[in-house]
């Protein structure tokens, strides 16, 4: 289908598109990749009434060290980042960034775009979760911070405020012996995340897990940490059992949901799968990284 008629700009900075955004009122959307855009403009899902192009606002591209924290630009390519040489403890961006649709969708796709989209089944979520990653957004009133844990507030809805810009996704440099990783169990046609898991741990001298988290997303209605989970996982030695029983509780508190693709049962089911494999998955990194 051909989309609804729409005005076309282009921002060269930020402070231009903020403004753009002010001038343009709310019937105005970003464009940065595009993928997910597009797509719902030529089904007129979305029908806004002019697009602000940022996708040459350089400042928005890119991977920087930030005194302890691993800075992301909003308009970096999943390709990019698939290719990066990221700290040890942050395996897990480079995973999820690498099984990102099609070579296309990756050579195109940001991952600003896939956060502020912020569907159910993407992949993102999981990781930034796991990771403790804070997301940085820029209005007329200048920057603030949102952690990831406060992004994801419905299905396709964030804590972005209208007039507000993401440009940044800030990583914290994971301490020694930490590993991380991301998982998925994929729709064939799409490569959304029928269940996707992501996980970070952190363990001592003698293999004891100190410090973990874990993120999931595919399952419930909007991307959630398990946090009943890593409650089973801090404090020991993660041997067999000790995985199995905290994989156990992956899906704790959420209510699965079910579609053409899978039922809610089957959810639950693969979460314990994937969220037992991607812990151990980090943990294997983890020992590495001693």
């Amino acid at each position: 289908m051909i989309p609804a008629a729409f005005s076309y700009h282009r921002a060269s900075t930020v402070d231009e598109a903020v403004q753009l955004m002010q001038d343009l009122g709310a019937d105005a959307r970003l464009l940065a990749g595009g993928h997910s855009l597009l797509p719902a403009m030529k089904l007129r899902l979305a029908r806004p009434a002019a697009l602000i192009d940022i996708g040459r606002v350089e400042s928005l591209r890119g991977i920087r060290q930030e005194g302890d924290r691993i800075e992301v630009g909003a308009l970096t390519r999943h390709a990019d980042l698939a290719g990066s040489r990221v700290p040890a403890g942050l395996e897990g961006i480079t995973d999820c960034a690498g099984i990102i649709g099609d070579p296309q969708i990756r050579r195109r796709g940001t991952i600003g775009g896939s956060l502020c989209h912020a569907d159910p089944a993407a992949d993102w979520p999981a990781v930034v979760l796991a990771l403790d990653a804070e997301l940085v957004v820029t209005g007329a009133g200048g920057p603030r911070t949102v952690a990831a844990a406060d992004w994801f507030v419905a299905p396709f809805m964030t804590a972005l405020q209208p007039g507000e810009i993401l440009t940044a996704v800030r990583f914290p440099r994971p301490p020694a012996r930490t590993g991380s990783a991301y998982l998925k169990l994929a729709r064939k046609a799409s490569d959304f995340a029928i269940v996707g898991a992501a996980a970070r741990v952190t363990v001592d001298a003698d293999g004891r897990c100190t410090a973990a988290a874990v993120g999931v997303t595919g399952v419930g209605d909007v991307p959630y940490r398990a946090s009943a989970v890593v409650d089973l996982l801090v404090g020991r030695v993660l041997d067999d059992a000790a995985l199995a029983e905290a994989a156990g509780r992956a899906a704790d508190g959420v209510d699965p949901i079910s579609d053409v693709h899978a039922d809610a049962a089957y959810r639950a089911h693969v979460a314990q799968v994937y969220v037992r494999r991607a812990v151990q998955a980090a943990l294997a990194r983890a020992g590495r990284a001693a």
